[in-house]
């Protein structure tokens, strides 16, 4: 079981291109089933996650691999990065 917070002080990597992505900034989850639906990284050129461009990373569920004691990796096509306001 990991908490929210936890998870904002775990690094996202991913596996596909070995590039570092950033630190959790958010959680998406379903309230109907009380599932985590995507994770949140802010996107280039945000600063602490809230100073800076509005784009932010959005990935899936499905495409997170494995979620470590530091680390989770992922397994993003950079054509499938979302951004938040896409989602």
């Amino acid at each position: 079981m990991c908490r929210s917070l936890e998870l904002k002080q775990k690094e996202v990597i991913n596996i596909s291109d070995g590039r570092r992505l950033g630190f959790v900034s958010d959680v998406i989850i379903n309230l109907e089933d009380g599932r985590l639906d995507a994770i949140v990284i802010p996107g280039a050129g945000k600063f602490f996650g809230i100073i800076g461009k509005d784009s932010e990373i959005v990935i899936v569920w499905d495409n997170i691999k494995k979620i470590g004691e530091d680390i989770i990796l992922v397994d993003m096509d950079e054509r499938f990065i979302r951004k938040y306001f896409d989602y």
